[in-house]
């Protein structure tokens, strides 16, 4: 039986199976985000998208 692999949010923590990536433009760092904390920073104009990281089966 395949399991999909969780990953903590970087900003709330919650465990998620998709991540946006976003960086702050402020820190130059990249961070992975779920949905719910990138909604309420992609208008910011210091967040900028990268991408999108999926769980995979094991």
């Amino acid at each position: 039986m395949s399991k999909i692999k969780n990953k903590r949010c970087d900003l709330c923590n919650n465990l998620v199976s998709i991540r946006c990536r976003v960086q702050d433009q402020k820190l130059r760092d990249w961070v992975l985000v779920c949905r719910e904390c990138w909604e309420q920073v992609k208008d910011d104009s210091q967040y900028r998208y990268g991408g999108t990281w999926k769980a995979k089966k094991k």
